[in-house]
């Protein structure tokens, strides 16, 4: 599970290494999430609740989140949070 976190939106994709493709994905930028505030921590836990529903619907229960440059906290804890809440293990 890869994100990605820019200063207005906050995006996830799961993406299987050995094949190099995308699984599923879930953004800010999605019709479905709806908040006023797209760069907040509370639109960084309805993409990890959509992300977790969307990974449960493929099958796919276990992922290794890559945080990439970004640190352990805010937004991508809240994401995180979300998405353990929703049924996913790291």
């Amino acid at each position: 599970m890869c994100i990605h976190r820019t200063l207005k939106h906050f995006e996830c994709q799961v993406i299987d290494d050995e094949s190099g493709r995308t699984l599923v994905s879930a953004s800010t930028h999605d019709k479905t999430v709806i908040v006023a505030n797209k760069s907040n921590c509370d639109a960084a836990s309805l993409v990890g609740k959509l992300i977790a529903e969307r990974a449960k619907a493929a099958g796919i229960s276990l992922v290794r989140l890559d945080r990439g440059a970004c640190k352990y906290h805010g937004r991508v804890a809240a994401f995180a949070s979300a998405a353990r809440e929703g049924g996913l293990e790291f």
